[in-house]
């Protein structure tokens, strides 16, 4: 915040109950914006106060400032504020107190000594108990806002049109309550810690210190939320030595880019937790101060932070912000051409090959331009790019410092179908069938045809993409001819492919000439030092014939510049059942739900199958035990009086159809099974086990040989 030195502000922090704690009214004021917390606001909220609860220690979670002045129509016992700042909270909190006590109030419930009651929230949060009429109440909102909370605190009817953020969001925390412990609430709510401000009427401005506040500027970006955070509470000495060892150099290498920086706090959370959901970009701060909540209690851990905050900025930075004029720079470069959403593996990439040292520079060249031939690829045959950051943090999270590069490869051969690394039968066809001119990396595809591996590059910065064949609707006379009567289907089919299409500094001067004079103008192709350009300075004519050849040649150029991958299928196994042990050591088969008699038949196959096969990885799924090795080859299904084995064999692979063996092919589903597909057999007794294990070692033989 900043505000003028003649300010008579008083800022400390206090616990929440004791602001609106007594005999006062906030006033949410006339210039302050209609209540706007969403249910994510909410739910954000109420897991902070779960989690302060939960907390062993005694400290308090912090939720912002709360910024007042006098209104100066006090009375004797009474004062009435003006709220600055703070209005989201404090009415949230309102609202949870509310449904909190209407909670209470229907199911009858009742707690502890200290616990809340009724009449408890009303005094300490909702009422002025001693004050009537406008006073009553603790909390006074804008508008119809104010019309549907005092219609809540009340318990009374709904205005007819009432406040939906208003109604919603207490109809949430009644939803909330009905599976949580009241005095878990309540305690969460007293644990709460505001930053109180309170201003001098006459001295301070509100409506300044109003509009400083909730600015647009930089006054409350991230970057200087988080850095307050960490520091703010450091004496004084601490503060400057940490801010000129550590913060000023992390702000250095993002400034003039705060977004980059927003996304690298986002990834770094993402790849210290291995997070399966990214933080918003606009939320990075409360995920910093939800990581780092306790950081600023022990001085070590906080420089040892800021140590790999700095580190990780510099490799995040390198390759988001600028690069180098290295070869590694230029690498950086093209793959940010084709986007940013990379740099959380590349900053994983860059700890490997500088920090433990095991990713040397060819490694690490190779391992961006898989990353730029995966984007490319993928944006050349039309696949999709929405949830790219998800899976670019999976890709970061496994990589493995002992084997980075080949992890990395490993990693990119097991990301999800959706998401798959094209292969160069796609890649190729979508290089000679799609239209390329329309794709948004066309210039970036035909610079790396052109300068890819030269070492003397052409300056392609001043030019534009050409269109040999014009793209004019109405050709010129001496193109009609040259193409023949089928010239209009020749110009719609080939007209925006590859083999159409180069860079030029002269687009305005070729425009619909003839082909013989746009080779031989001044400037023209007969003329042009652009090495995309040879096979068209050399050509006769240009017709569906040159093009379609054209076309090939760039694109085995692109397969060999835009390589395919290759991944160890042994370590592409290793990973795989590692995997699965890890998920199946997160639940135990204990945790099935299964009957009596399910349960004995369960552990007579169990005993089986174990011992059949010793090397078997058994995961615990939400209704059901699989079996992988590491491939799926088995499901139990626990059933009233019956197990169900789901098997992974095609029906035409069980010998004798007997009726023993169901297929499942037409099924829409097998109930409770998470997998799907294979044949279902169902277990009565212990009789029935060993002709079901003919079919399960049948299916763990063909995945064993697969």
């Amino acid at each position: 915040m900043k505000f003028n030195n003649e300010t008579a502000m008083k800022a400390i922090d206090r616990p929440y109950p004791k602001i609106i704690n007594g005999a006062s009214q906030f006033v949410i004021p006339v210039f302050q914006r209609d209540y706007s917390w969403s249910e994510e606001n909410c739910r954000q909220l109420w897991k902070d106060i779960l989690a302060i609860a939960a907390d062993s220690g005694d400290r308090g979670h912090f939720i912002g400032s709360v910024v007042y002045v006098a209104t100066g129509d006090s009375a004797a016992g009474f004062t009435r504020w003006l709220l600055i700042d703070g209005q989201q909270p404090v009415t949230t909190l309102t609202l949870l107190l509310t449904a909190l006590r209407d909670h209470i109030r229907d199911k009858g419930w009742q707690g502890s000594e200290n616990g809340p009651t009724p009449k408890r929230i009303e005094a300490y949060f909702l009422r002025n108990v001693q004050e009537e009429g406008d006073r009553e109440v603790k909390l006074r909102l804008r508008r119809h806002d104010d019309a549907t909370l005092q219609a809540l605190v009340n318990a009374q009817e709904l205005p007819v049109e009432p406040s939906p953020r208003i109604r919603d969001n207490y109809e949430l925390f009644r939803e909330l309550l009905l599976e949580e412990d009241p005095e878990t609430v309540y305690m969460g709510v007293n644990r709460l810690v505001v930053v109180d401000v309170t201003l001098e009427r006459g001295v301070d401005d509100p409506q300044l210190i109003f509009e400083s506040l909730n600015s647009t500027g930089v006054d409350l970006s991230p970057s200087d939320l988080i850095r307050n955070f960490i520091l703010m509470r450091l004496p004084e000495k601490d503060q400057t030595r940490l801010y000129e060892a550590y913060w000023c150099k992390i702000e250095a290498l993002f400034r003039g880019s705060e977004r980059v920086f927003d996304n690298f706090i986002r990834d770094f959370l993402a790849l210290r937790a291995k997070a399966a959901k990214l933080e918003r970009s606009d939320r990075v701060y409360v995920g910093f101060r939800r990581e780092f909540a306790t950081i600023g209690a022990d001085p070590q851990a906080l420089e040892s932070l800021l140590a790999d905050l700095l580190q990780r900025a510099r490799h995040y930075a390198a390759f988001a912000v600028r690069s180098s004029d290295d070869e590694l720079g230029r690498a950086f470069a093209s793959l940010r051409r084709l986007g940013d959403v990379p740099a959380i593996a590349v900053m994983r990439l860059y700890e490997a090959h500088e920090t433990t040292g095991s990713l040397n520079r060819t490694e690490f060249l190779e391992a961006i331009g898989l990353l730029e031939s995966y984007l490319l690829r993928r944006v050349i045959i039309g696949a999709q790019t929405r949830g790219y950051g998800l899976e670019f943090a999976k890709l970061a999270y496994r990589i493995d410092d002992t084997r980075p590069l080949a992890s990395l490869k490993v990693a990119m051969a097991r990301m999800p179908a959706t998401y798959a690394f094209p292969g160069d039968t796609e890649f190729e066809k979508a290089l000679l069938e799609a239209d390329i001119y329309h794709k948004r990396v066309c210039f970036h595809l035909l610079d790396a045809l052109e300068n890819r591996g030269s070492k003397e590059a052409s300056d392609t910065s001043t030019y534009s993409i050409e269109h040999i064949l014009p793209q004019n609707e109405k050709l010129p006379e001496a193109w009609r001819a040259m193409l023949g009567p089928d010239w209009q289907a020749i110009q719609q089919t080939w007209l925006h492919s590859l083999g159409n299409l180069t860079l030029t500094g002269y687009n305005s001067r070729y425009s619909d000439r003839p082909f013989h004079e746009k080779k031989t103008i001044e400037g023209g192709f007969a003329e042009s030092s652009v090495r995309l350009n040879l096979d068209i300075r050399d050509a006769l004519a240009w017709t569906n014939v040159e093009i379609e050849a054209r076309g090939h040649r760039l694109a085995k150029r692109a397969l060999e510049i835009w390589g395919r991958l290759d991944a160890d299928p042994t370590l592409i196994r290793e990973m795989e059942t590692a995997d699965k042990k890890a998920r199946a050591n997160r639940r135990t088969v204990d945790q099935v739900a299964m009957t009596a008699e399910a349960s004995a038949l369960f552990a007579l196959l169990r005993a089986q199958i174990i011992e059949t096969f010793p090397d078997v990885i058994e995961m615990a799924e939400s209704k059901s035990v699989s079996y992988h090795d590491p491939e799926f080859f088995l499901e139990l299904i626990p059933r009233k009086r019956s197990i169900g084995l789901l098997i992974a064999l095609d029906f035409n692979e069980v010998e004798g159809h007997d009726g023993f063996a169901q297929d499942t092919a037409d099924y829409t589903f097998v109930v409770n099974a998470s997998h799907q597909g294979g044949v279902l057999v169902v277990v009565h007794d212990e009789g029935d086990i060993d002709r079901a294990m003919v079919l399960v070692s049948q299916a763990r033989e063909l995945i064993a040989g697969a």
